[in-house]
């Protein structure tokens, strides 16, 4: 069924324009959406004088190399044009201005030529420079960054989940007086830009002692205005008459709420969890307000250990920024069947 959808037409047997135009349309979108993130995976292989030559190329290719008798280093290959218009391999010894000297593989002993560098083109092969992803882990602390990272983003998801949940509960089931206006509060905090608050919440933070601690990185962002609202609104379409007969079977609210509401809840707080780790993975700003000691960056904030005032190691910060992607992207490939479901059933009524 869902491979029928990649050659359905709009009548059966031949192909009308408004096909053409759907495909198209749909294969730029993928093209846009996607071929950046397949252009950072096939950079972060890249040397970094592969990342700096233009015109770039889009596979990861390097320079090829020969090992020539006489020489202790490898000598880089290039394909020669001769006096009598012929091509042939030769390798480079140096380079001096406009001329290059270079010596035939094949005859090592005989004498050095000089060549012009327009009558030489590099000969390159694909290569993957798995040494960019294995460096920083020894010489950066990239495993302490990630540990961090994995830290903060399951604590705070968790915590997210259990006092949004609870908040949501509470507004959706219980009626009381000022609900409305609890409401209104925590849908008003939605209009409020994280740079308002930030000095606030900073000195909160340093008033208690957490700064350069993973709780402070954790703790002020536990309860979001955005969870609440979203499971709210899915919870207000759980049938009454459900709880109304658990209460009169004498079930306590907690039970009521981690029994019943809890589980039928799962779409939404599946959701809301793929949210938070979105947003507790690729938070920069406020952690790095209260983190100033290396030992606990989070991996955002050690990412922009590779950029220097002088110096940008690009090779190691997108080969990093890959190695950031994919927690992401594995949660997101687990959870997505329950985003359909948690945010259709999550809208107004």
């Amino acid at each position: 069924m869902k491979a029928s959808l990649l050659t359905r037409r709009r009548a059966p047997g031949r192909l009308d324009w408004t096909d053409i135009v759907s495909y198209a349309y749909l294969a730029l979108g993928v093209v846009m959406m996607f071929g950046p993130v397949l252009w950072l995976a096939l950079s972060s292989f890249k040397t970094p004088a592969a990342l700096i030559e233009f015109p770039p190329s889009f596979l990861p290719a390097a320079q090829r190399v020969v090992t020539v008798e006489g020489y202790a280093q490898p000598l880089e290959l290039y394909r020669v044009r001769q006096p009598d218009g012929s091509v042939k391999e030769m390798a480079q010894i140096r380079r001096v201005g406009l001329q290059a000297q270079m010596v035939d593989p094949a005859a090592p002993a005989a004498a050095p030529v000089r060549v012009p560098i327009e009558a030489r083109e590099p000969l390159r092969e694909i290569a993957f420079a798995w040494s960019n992803y294995t460096e920083p882990l020894k010489a950066f602390s990239f495993g302490r960054f990630f540990a961090n990272s994995l830290f903060v983003t399951v604590v705070a998801t968790l915590i997210t989940l259990l006092i949004n949940s609870m908040a949501a509960y509470a507004l959706s089931i219980y009626e009381f007086r000022g609900k409305t206006a609890a409401l209104t509060m925590v849908i008003g905090t939605l209009m409020i830009p994280i740079t308002i608050i930030l000095a606030p919440v900073y000195l909160v933070v340093s008033a208690i002692g957490l700064n350069n601690s993973l709780w402070a990185v954790i703790l002020p962002g536990a309860a979001t205005p955005t969870g609440v609202f979203l499971l709210r609104q899915y919870m207000l379409t759980l049938p009454r008459d459900l709880i109304e007969a658990a209460r009169m079977d004498h079930a306590s609210e907690w039970r009521i709420y981690a029994r019943i509401v809890m589980p039928l809840a799962a779409p939404a707080l599946a959701v809301l969890a793929i949210f938070s780790i979105m947003w507790r993975w690729n938070e920069f700003l406020w952690p790095l307000a209260v983190l100033t000691r290396s030992e606990v960056y989070t991996l955002q904030i050690g990412l922009n250990a590779f950029q220097g005032e002088l110096q940008t190691q690009w090779h190691y910060l997108l080969a990093m920024t890959v190695m950031t992607l994919l927690p992401v992207a594995l949660v997101f490939v687990f959870l997505q069947r329950f985003i359909t479901t948690g945010i259709a059933n999550t809208g107004m009524k």
